[in-house]
């Protein structure tokens, strides 16, 4: 396995996050030698995770404990950090040993905006979104976790899935395209606090 991890040559789209060497010596696949076999292998993993997410509703899907559950069920079978918080800082996220309290603030936040009904319910889901895609608390996979954690959100209120730009899969997005810039440029205007492109985007 050691072999295929020093000639694993990682491709990252914009926005997307570089692993280091230690996390990318995380990885459990030892066949794997090239960013397509990567992201297969990754595919079929996230729907996996997306099958156990949805497979029913739950009442403790707003908490710390699930976030990683759900980051494990979607990147476990790939890597060894699965579900595991960063311990390094990237060129986005905050802080690596901020990463629990913020997290636990934005599940407060939440869940006061849905008591109250503070916003609309794609408002408070796009919010949600932007403010996992910022705390960035993974080595990687951070922002198709965090389209899968907005999902289930919605899911477990009883409001429909979002479409994500393209009636596509939360897992997807990955791939260099149109849709990808728009919505990464929606998340640089939701880091502004403006808002309305992301919540237009994820039910476009």
């Amino acid at each position: 396995m050691g072999d295929s991890v020093k000639e694993l040559e990682l491709e990252y789209p914009p926005g997307a996050t570089p692993l280091n060497p230690n996390e990318v010596a995380g990885l459990k696949l030892s066949y794997i030698s090239t960013q397509k076999e990567l992201n297969a292998a990754e595919q079929d993993n996230i729907l996996q995770g997306e099958q156990w997410a949805f497979s029913k509703k739950r009442k403790n899907f707003l908490t710390e404990k699930f976030m990683r559950d759900l980051h494990k069920k979607m990147f476990g079978y790939t890597w060894k950090w699965a579900g595991s918080y960063r311990t390094s800082d990237k060129s986005i996220g905050v802080n690596w040993f901020k990463i629990p309290e913020d997290i636990n603030k934005l599940i407060g936040d939440v869940s006061y905006w849905i008591a109250h009904e503070t916003y609309p319910i794609d408002e408070i889901g796009a919010r949600c979104h932007h403010r996992l895609v910022w705390i960035h608390p993974f080595p990687n996979g951070n922002g198709r976790w965090a389209r899968v954690m907005t999902d289930v959100l919605l899911y477990n209120l009883g409001y429909a899935r979002f479409t994500w730009g393209a009636k596509m899969s939360a897992g997807s997005l990955e791939e260099q395209s149109e849709t990808r810039n728009r919505y990464i440029h929606a998340l640089r205007l939701a880091d502004a606090k403006k808002y309305n492109e992301l919540i237009q985007f994820v039910r476009a």
